[in-house]
Formats: C-alpha cells, structure tokens, sequence
C-alpha cells in the first residue's frame, strides 16, 4: 500500500511512500525528449517532454511508479486491489494499457487542465506488459502547481475527481475517502476545550490531545485521513532544505516500519522508498527503508535531448555520519 501527497512552499513538491513486501529492482529514471515510446495500441511517439521519476526498467522500457516532467506535472500510480477495472479495446478513443497511462500524459500534458482534456477519451485497456510483468490494479493522482486530480477506472467507468487535498492512498475509491474526512472534524492542533458536560470538571494533562481520535493504524483509510491532517497542518520555510525535510516528515507519519503488517509468514509490507520531487526544478529526492539519507538527482544534469532513458541506481545502505571531537 501507498501514499502520495502535494506540497507548497516557495517551489511546488510531490512525492509518496512505495509500501509493499518486495522490491523490483526500481531506479531513479530519466527519460528524454526523443526516447522513442511504443504504445501497444497508439503507436510511436519519438518526441515528448522529458520526465523523471522511480521506474523498473524492462528491455529499455521505463515503467515508472511515479514521475514528473520537465513542464512540473506530477502523476503517480498507487494500488487499488478488487477495485480497478480495465477495458477491452474500442473504437474512437486512446487506448492505453495502465502500465502506459503515466508516460501519456506526461509526454504531452503541462497542466491538469490539459490531462483533463486528454482523459475525456482514454480507455484503459486490459494489456499485460509480459508475462513477467502482469497488469496491477492501480489507481492516480495527478498535480500540477495548483491543482489535484485522481483517475479511476472502475466497473462504472472512468471516473474523474478533483482532488482538493492533494492526498492519495489506496482502497476504498476516492470519493469515499473524501467523505469520511467528514468524521474527523473535531480534531484540532489547538487545545481541546470541554464539551463533554459542563458538569464536569475536566483537564488538559498532555499536550496534542486536540488531536485526539486521529488514527494511528496502517490502513489506506486511516493512512489517508493521517496524512491529510498532517500536511494542512505541516509549517515550514521557504527554503529547499526546508522544504524538503518538512514534505519527508509528513510522509513519515505514514511509513510502515518492518514487522507491524504481515503478509505471510515471514513476509511483512515495509516502506521500501519515499519520495520527493521539486517540480519546479526538476530535481527528485529519496530516501529509502535502510537509508534514511536524502540523496538527490537533478534530471538537468543529463542531456534532456538524449534518446536512451537514464538509470540511477538506488542508495540504500545507510549513510551514517560519524563525529569525533577533535583535541584541542
């Protein structure tokens, strides 16, 4: 399971946590402007914006978690078991398998208003990648500067909602995590005052207890309502260490340490990444589960104009800095 949220400050920033029992072998991808993309059902595009982001590489094919292009839209894929609904293929619309959905819009869309326009046709068709690589039930959250959106496709159809937090977990669909929102209207940063009775004399012995009732469990649901208190409430500077830092510890409110979610005997769901990315700048942070360094890629350091995507392999042993006091 997963979440992904937006960030403001001086720059704009998106990121999420990657939380599931096994790694793929991810890496910090760019891809170019004249990396030719094959779509199963729309052909080939040689030229598109350049993108950055956590991919598996497979045959030099970037099929990526989560990316943003150099116009700072941001979009990424998180799952959605026993909900998404993939299509058959049909007439008079893009036909897009999921594992694509990222590099199409990203390709060719700058803002939200534009990935909009370009969803109002799609149809997510039922298409493995291979038989290594079967299809996941994912839903997305896509940014811009301002604004969020998340994509469904579900036995309804296509669904399309605003997203007003900028908050995405997992199950149940979007529109049912933004209602349940609703039951936690009472919590405040501030001190609670008694409205209990006024019969009784009741007192404030710890601090945070305004916040009392926020979830503390690993569901999507709880997830969701956690990260969405803590990012409207997160306060930070301005500036890019600031920033990024703050944007680390609001995801760090939802991370899954090893050994509080079973999957199978010894099998446990773990954060394995969380990142950010400078959508402005285009520069993407990480951190992951044995590395709790920041380490990050500027995807202006490589030749944008390429044709072969660029592979920086994760750091993940920890960096651990030591310090001796010196003699005097």
């Amino acid at each position: 399971m997963c979440t992904a949220i937006t960030y403001r400050t001086k720059d704009h920033y998106f990121g999420r946590t990657l939380d599931y029992e096994v790694s793929y072998g991810q890496k910090i991808v760019i891809t170019p402007r004249n990396y030719e993309f094959l779509f199963r059902k729309m052909g080939r595009v040689k030229k598109h914006y350049a993108m950055i982001g956590m991919a598996v590489v497979v045959d030099g094919y970037p099929l990526y978690y989560d990316a943003t292009n150099e116009k700072g839209l941001s979009m990424a894929g998180l799952n959605f078991p026993g909900n998404a609904d993939y299509r058959q293929e049909a007439e008079n619309v893009d036909n897009i398998a999921p594992f694509e959905l990222i590099p199409w819009i990203l390709r060719q869309c700058r803002t939200i208003a534009e990935a909009k326009e370009l969803l109002s046709h799609l149809n997510l068709v039922n298409i493995h990648f291979s038989e290594q690589f079967p299809l996941s039930p994912l839903h997305w959250m896509i940014s811009d500067r301002e604004t969020s959106i998340v994509v469904e496709s579900v036995k309804d159809g296509l669904k399309i909602y605003d997203n007003p937090i900028g908050v995405l977990t997992n199950n149940p669909p979007f529109d049912y995590q933004l209602m349940n929102l609703n039951n936690y209207m009472g919590l405040s940063i501030d001190e609670p005052v008694n409205h209990f009775s006024e019969k009784l004399d009741m007192s404030i012995y710890s601090r945070g207890m305004g916040a009392l009732g926020l979830p503390g469990d690993l569901s999507s649901v709880s997830r969701f309502v956690r990260a969405a208190f803590t990012k409207f409430h997160a306060v930070s500077g301005d500036s890019e260490s600031e920033s990024i830092s703050q944007f680390f510890h609001i995801l760090g409110a939802v991370e899954q340490p090893r050994g509080c979610v079973r999957i199978d005997g010894e099998l446990y769901e773990l954060t394995i990444y969380t990142s950010c990315c400078n959508t402005d700048k285009g520069i993407y942070y990480y951190r992951t589960y044995d590395n709790s360094q920041i380490t990050g890629v500027d995807m202006y350091q490589e030749d944008l104009d390429g044709t072969e995507v660029v592979s920086y392999p994760l750091v993940v042993e920890q960096q651990v800095r030591m310090e001796r006091q010196k003699n005097e």
